[in-house]
């Protein structure tokens, strides 16, 4: 098989999905696994490190986002650190954002030791005059703004008859919300400036119900609406808004599921779980007008396959739903 660098991998064993790839075109280097059997029982809990996805070869031109600021909320968690690792490799400058100024200074620090411009800001997305402050610094700190991507966002496994006013709140207004303020407030910035602008949000496979999680499924279900409706409105200022759905990736977050949830992790088509760098792949190639100029309005499934068969049960399966072959 061919690795997406262009040199030549081994080819996996039937019934595998193991690739292995040469990275650095021609430059001799340690092969690095793309993909891997299912039966490598990884660690669901834990992403790549800096190092390894530094080396983990991308599908993309060297200098794709030369130029061009970033601001990838959420920058510092598994999923978000793989997006702005690659998309600094790719040239651009980064701006992120969270509530952990610890975690944001290390980002700064590893993404500075690879030679990547990464600025942060200590800030809760939940705060609409925060979101339009976050805006103005990356313009300001870098000069131009080019892609947002709505990455951060989190929740809670409960049965739904158990779920307080407070938590509800607390799910759309991170989940929804905070996607809303963000898109807005870049959206106003381009329009005012009539520059043109991309948008990708994170979300998750629409359409599944799964137990537990009833919260989500309304939040993410609306931000997936609601950026289909602003890619129509906002298209004559040339601002392209796209979602990439994501399955269960192997990263910290997961921790915040009961063990119970463990044993359908890998419940999808491809029967295994994704890569950090899986999701930050979609992002790259959605959020860059080289690559996906005509792209807007679209969820890409960044899932194994989940939204065509599979699923996830983030409190256990119900006994009810257990069917005895």
């Amino acid at each position: 098989m061919l690795c997406p660098n262009g040199r030549a991998g081994s080819s996996p064993a039937p019934g595998t999905q193991l690739l292995t790839c040469f990275a650095g075109h021609g430059r001799p280097r340690k092969p690095i696994l793309l993909y891997v059997k299912p039966e490598d029982n990884l660690d669901p809990y834990k992403s790549p490190s800096d190092a390894e996805l530094f080396l983990t070869p991308h599908a993309f031109a060297d200098k794709l986002y030369e130029d061009q600021t970033v601001l990838v909320t959420g920058g510092a968690g598994g999923i978000g650190r793989a997006i702005c690792i690659l998309l600094g490799r790719l040239g651009a400058r980064v701006v992120t954002c969270g509530r952990d100024s610890e975690k944001l200074e290390k980002l700064k620090v590893s993404l500075g030791e690879h030679g990547i411009d990464c600025r942060s800001m200590v800030m809760n997305l939940r705060d609409p005059d925060a979101v339009a402050a976050l805006i103005e610094f990356a313009r300001n700190e870098t000069g131009r703004l080019d892609l947002v991507c709505n990455n951060a966002g989190g929740q809670f496994p409960k049965d739904a008859a158990e779920i307080t006013p407070k938590g509800w709140a607390a799910v759309l207004e991170t989940n929804l919300y905070s996607q809303w303020y963000m898109m807005q407030a870049a959206a106003n910035s381009w329009i005012r400036e009539e520059v043109a602008g991309s948008i990708v949000n994170i979300g998750t496979v629409t359409g599944k119900a799964s137990v537990g999680l009833p919260h989500t499924a309304a939040a993410r279900a609306g931000a997936v609406g609601l950026a289909t409706s602003l890619s129509v409105e906002w298209a004559p200022h040339s601002i392209r808004v796209n979602t990439v759905a994501v399955g269960v990736v192997r990263s910290p977050g997961l921790v915040n599921y009961p063990p119970e949830a463990r044993p359908s992790f890998d419940h999808n088509a491809q029967r295994r779980l994704g890569e950090v760098h899986d999701v930050a792949q979609a992002v790259a190639f959605l959020g860059s007008p080289v690559a996906s100029g005509y792209i807007t309005g679209d969820v890409v499934n960044v899932a194994g396959g989940e939204q065509a068969w599979g699923e996830y049960w983030a409190l256990g399966k119900p006994d009810f739903f257990k069917i005895k072959e």
